[in-house]
């Protein structure tokens, strides 16, 4: 062999475990809002250069990925290599720990993209598969696999899901016309992504002013989809909300968890538990419930991914609150007039741009989509 060929020879090699690492994470990606409260992980499974068993979380969080890929693949897995989005689970839950069924499976290697932060794995799961004599290598990746595992990351280390706030502007920079009135501000195609975006969050929450001015279904109607629509979220302090409203008259089909004042009305609640909403107390001051309270019982609740929808009120206070992981701004083309209201309540939108990176513009159709993160 020449110096070329051993030289060209480990960067190929690298090359192919970014691959496969790519294609698992983009297998986990189809998970997204429907494992909570466990991560959406995607796995590969390789042998000879021959992809022998992929897979994904299962809606409701189980089987897990790799078990998924390890039953595709049978006796196939024996001498492969495993690409896994997140570390395999050490513990007894709901299902065996994944390093075990890896292990009995013959692995011979595991590329692993991150280690699990959640204390019962945290580095576990790698000691065990090498403790089997497993080559292990961690790390390939990780960036995509933080922000693909951002939820399950924040509800561990934060104790709050992971937010990703959606505002929509018009091209003179309104959020809606006077009186808090629902305005046509984009396109079709935008509104397409804001579906898309719903059905890669375990829950959607607004503010009842959303509720009361657009009565809004809050679900994802793309084709095929509607099933694997979010948990819709309601601030409602006093119980207002009216029993008609779609919210709450489709929770047959789509959940509704509403959170009110500790002081607000037992009937109200009553009819409300009656309908199927779930009804969570927090504490307030003035009216305005507790932010902190909500996030904490959302994340017990087992909510990973949060999309915050509704109202320049709610908004605002997730921005005051530094709670805003991601942003998606939809710049549409029309004009709203002087007399329509801003997109953030007592804030300047630039105080949220800037404080957050913008990593991504794109059109939509006569729109514009701006997608900002948490600096690092």
């Amino acid at each position: 062999m020449s110096e070329t060929e051993t030289a060209v020879a480990p960067s190929s090699a690298a090359a192919d475990d970014e691959r496969y690492m790519k294609l698992a994470l983009a297998l986990g990606r189809r998970g997204l809002g429907n494992t909570w409260p466990n991560p959406a992980v995607g796995a590969v499974l390789v042998k000879d250069g021959v992809i022998v068993g992929r897979g994904w979380t299962q809606p409701g969080g189980r089987p897990h990925a790799e078990v998924e890929a390890l039953r595709r693949a049978k006796r196939a897995a024996k001498g492969a290599t495993l690409y896994v989005t997140l570390e395999p689970c050490s513990h007894e839950g709901m299902t065996p720990p994944c390093a075990d069924a890896v292990i009995k499976a013959g692995v011979a290697r595991v590329v692993s993209a991150l280690e699990d932060p959640n204390p019962e794995v945290a580095g576990q799961g790698h000691a065990r598969l090498r403790e089997a004599g497993i080559d292990v290598d961690v790390g390939l990746c990780a960036g995509e696999a933080r922000q693909a595992h951002a939820g399950h990351i924040s509800r561990i280390a934060t104790s709050r899901p992971h937010v990703t706030l959606k505002l929509a502007v018009s091209a003179d920079g309104k959020a809606g016309l006077a009186g808090r009135k629902p305005a046509p501000i984009t396109e079709v195609e935008a509104r397409d992504r804001v579906f898309m975006i719903r059905y890669q969050s375990d829950a959607i929450l607004v503010g009842l002013g959303t509720i009361l001015s657009d009565n809004p279904q809050l679900t994802t109607r793309l084709p095929g989809l509607y099933e694997r629509s979010p948990v819709r979220v309601v601030l409602d302090a006093n119980l207002r909300i009216p029993l008609s409203l779609s919210v709450v008259s489709t929770v047959g089909d789509v959940p509704t968890w509403i959170f009110c004042s500790k002081k607000a009305s037992d009937v109200a609640e009553d009819f409300l538990t009656q309908k199927g909403c779930k009804v969570f107390r927090v504490d307030d001051t003035q009216g305005r419930l507790d932010l902190d309270e909500i996030m904490k019982i959302l994340a017990e609740q087992g909510i990973t991914r949060l999309m915050v929808e509704g109202g320049p009120t709610v908004a605002s206070s997730f921005a005051a609150a530094d709670m805003v992981d991601e942003f998606v701004l939809f710049r549409g083309s029309r004009d709203v007039g002087d007399k329509g209201i801003d997109p953030l309540e007592g804030m300047p939108l630039d105080k949220l741009t800037g404080q957050l990176k913008l990593i991504d513009t794109a059109l939509l159709g006569p729109d514009t989509i701006e997608h900002y993160v948490r600096a690092s």
